[in-house]
């Protein structure tokens, strides 16, 4: 990875975006993409996307979409004593949830907690997991009062303060937000190739930065809805299954360094999917596969089903530790699946249609 890349990727998931708020993340993600895309845009919530504009005039559309969100906490509640409440933004995992640091986006900027986390030696409970209503979080403060004071108010979000960290090989990232910021990065970088690489492609290219998919894929389908596209693919996250514990005829064989996850399933157009698998397979890039027997869990379902119907592609980066602040990615897979997309964008002519028909 490239300096101006690290520098980056850095800043990007450092920046806090949990779901409803991830505006200062996207403005990051617009700045990087922008010298390599047409033209950029930001909806009424958030949803930002760059274009790329075909050779040819009336060119098709293909969506290549991430989401921007991530999970987090949002203050349900502030006691006499200065100890807050909160309730979940997202998939939240509370049973993991006691004795961390959280950063706030307070009114006057960040203010950092930790959640609290009784000595075991008299806790009563034993090694019972926390509800999240169980979960308090210490600000330092006395009184609510003190903590109204620091700018903090019900409704204000927070998320966990765990930053980028590359195991020992320098190969695995570990950070929370990988989910799916990485693959925010993964679009972004795609872009640049094709900037890089000189290719000039037959589609018009809309490089999607959705929010709210961690409450129901919101975003990506408000934006489907607004461009409709001719064709998509949904990046996102998928379960790497081979760490300890794991059934694999439950969740299927999943690995970390063997390359993206492409989705089988009624949300995953097959055409789409045939054309990912002739790329991929024609330039020897690794390709895992997964199936969902009926909704992906993705921005996929949303997209596919907006207005009469997208062809799209359900296409994942393998992740360890889903939703929790040491979420572990292989930097191999997220180039496969840089190269996969420039592949999939260079295959596409004018006259590509991936729809059905009699």
């Amino acid at each position: 990875m490239d300096e101006q890349s690290s520098d980056f990727l850095t800043d990007y998931l450092n920046t806090p975006s949990p779901t409803g708020y991830e505006m200062d993340a996207q403005r990051i993600w617009a700045a990087y993409i922008a010298p390599y895309t047409d033209e950029q845009h930001c909806d009424a919530y958030g949803s930002t996307w760059a274009v790329l504009r075909a050779k040819g005039e009336d060119a098709p559309t293909l969506m290549l979409d991430a989401h921007a969100d991530e999970i987090g906490f949002s203050v349900r509640h502030i006691d006499d004593n200065g100890f807050v409440r909160v309730e979940r933004l997202g998939g939240t995992d509370a049973a993991i949830g006691r004795g961390r640091r959280i950063r706030f986006l307070g009114t006057d900027g960040e203010v950092i907690g930790i959640t609290g986390n009784t000595a075991i030696h008299i806790r009563d409970d034993g090694d019972k997991a926390p509800k999240v209503w169980d979960l308090y979080v210490d600000l330092g403060c006395d009184s609510r009062a003190e903590v109204e004071a620091l700018g903090i108010r019900v409704g204000t979000p927070g998320v966990y303060c765990d930053g980028p960290l590359m195991l020992n090989d320098g190969r695995r990232l570990v950070c929370r937000a990988l989910d799916d910021r990485l693959c925010g990065y993964i679009l972004a970088k795609t872009a640049r190739s094709l900037k890089e690489q000189g290719i000039v492609p037959e589609w018009n290219i809309v490089f999607a930065n959705t929010v709210q998919e961690e409450v129901g894929c919101v975003g990506a389908g408000m934006l489907a809805f607004n461009l409709a596209p001719d064709a998509a693919i949904c990046l996102d996250v998928t379960h790497a299954t081979d760490s300890p514990g794991l059934d694999k005829g439950r969740y299927g064989d999943i690995r970390l360094g063997k390359g993206g996850c492409l989705c089988y399933g009624p949300a995953c157009h097959p055409n789409v999917n045939a054309r990912i698998e002739r790329v991929t397979d024609a330039a020897g890039i690794p390709l895992q596969r997964e199936t969902a027997g009926r909704s992906t869990g993705t921005n996929t379902d949303s997209v596919y089903r907006s207005r009469r119907g997208v062809p799209s592609a359900c296409f994942s980066l393998p992740l360890r530790y889903m939703h929790s602040p040491v979420e572990t990615a292989d930097m191999q897979d997220v180039q496969s699946c840089i190269d996969t997309l420039v592949a999939f964008i260079s295959s596409l002519k004018a006259s590509d249609d991936f729809r059905h028909r009699l």
